[in-house]
């Protein structure tokens, strides 16, 4: 059985000096066991009732120089999704007021730039500035960042920034050659300086294994401060990309990694976020006692599908679960952070 010692634990109640063989002990765990240790981990900080509830757009698709296996956005494929122009500003507003009558707490959007000009920054900063005015919490994912510019988007109001790791950096490199996994880190660092919280997660099911699963969730979690929200991934396969025929992930595997992340950072949200539109009820309701808790709804993420609003608020209700009023932890537990 896993265990830690209390020297393990750093000053603020959470560690940052995890070892890879904890991790990958703790996901080898009997499931029973796992799952009783995630919940443990899970209730120290969270309503286990509660879901917080994310809705993502992409406001620029096609055109990215990357060539990530996985996404049918790459520039390695024959046909590739052809490139759009940025939405306007009116579209998008329109599609944050929806989000937030539907019941999002958070507004994400997505834009297809491998780093973003500083010019591009000019109508996203504009959009930032107007959907926090609304009342949402604020969310961007367009690629690696200058410390400049991390800067000028939290002028702006964005609260969140997401940029996953997607593996572990020894499996990077079959995944991703367009750019570096220190690239990565460093686009973190920058955006964590400018005061911005973190969203980091990476994706499940693209080859690797258990001890890359377990690499990544060490990354995470020794990171100076955790990711406040950790977006786990189930691949989903798009035809003509690389990854279109990988074996798929079963669902305790899955869930396993949900419940090693819930354990590794307990104050985290951890959110299950591509691939749900494969998973059962049953499935979903096993990450959930696992320690997710956090979804994005919405009819798209990104370019991929995802589960229909009203199956996942049916899905809550059976399980008596509900959307979290807001994203401030318990109150006995506000002093510790993330």
């Amino acid at each position: 059985m896993y265990t830690r010692t209390p020297q393990q634990q750093a000053s603020d109640g959470l560690r940052h000096d995890w070892t890879r063989a904890e991790a990958e002990a703790i996901l080898a765990l009997p499931l029973p066991e796992l799952i009783m240790q995630a919940q443990q981990a899970h209730r120290r900080f969270f309503d286990p009732t509660e879901v917080q509830i994310s809705t993502l757009l992409s406001i620029k698709s096609g055109g990215c120089p990357e060539d990530c296996a996985y996404c049918p956005q790459s520039a390695q494929l024959e046909h590739r999704m052809t490139s759009e122009r940025l939405m306007p500003l009116e579209k998008v507003l329109a599609e944050a007021i929806k989000a937030k009558e539907g019941g999002a707490q958070r507004f994400c959007m997505g834009a297809a730039w491998r780093a973003p000009k500083d010019r591009d920054l000019d109508p996203v900063c504009e959009m930032v500035t107007a959907i926090a005015d609304m009342g949402l919490e604020t969310c961007l994912t367009i690629g690696m960042l200058t410390p400049a510019q991390a800067a000028r988007l939290k002028e702006a109001g964005l609260d969140y920034y997401n940029h996953n790791l997607d593996t572990s950096e020894e499996f990077y490199g079959q995944i991703i050659t367009t750019r570096t996994y220190q690239q990565r880190l460093d686009t973190l660092a920058a955006v964590r300086d400018a005061d911005i919280k973190i969203c980091c997660g990476g994706i499940i099911g693209m080859g690797e294994g258990a001890a890359d699963r377990a690499a990544m969730l060490v990354t995470l979690a020794n990171l100076p401060v955790h990711p406040e929200s950790v977006p786990i991934n189930l691949l989903v396969k798009v035809a003509g990309t690389p990854l279109a025929d990988a074996e798929g992930t079963d669902p305790i595997t899955f869930a396993r990694v949900i419940a090693t992340a819930r354990i590794m950072m307990p104050a985290s949200h951890v959110r299950l976020a591509a691939g749900r539109e494969a998973m059962s009820d049953s499935d979903h309701a096993l990450c959930f006692l696992a320690g997710a808790n956090s979804i994005f709804w919405g009819d798209k993420l990104l370019t991929t599908p995802n589960p229909a609003q009203n199956r996942d608020r049916a899905l809550l209700e059976r399980l008596g679960m509900h959307p979290a009023p807001g994203l401030a932890h318990l109150s006995n537990h506000t002093t510790v952070t993330a």
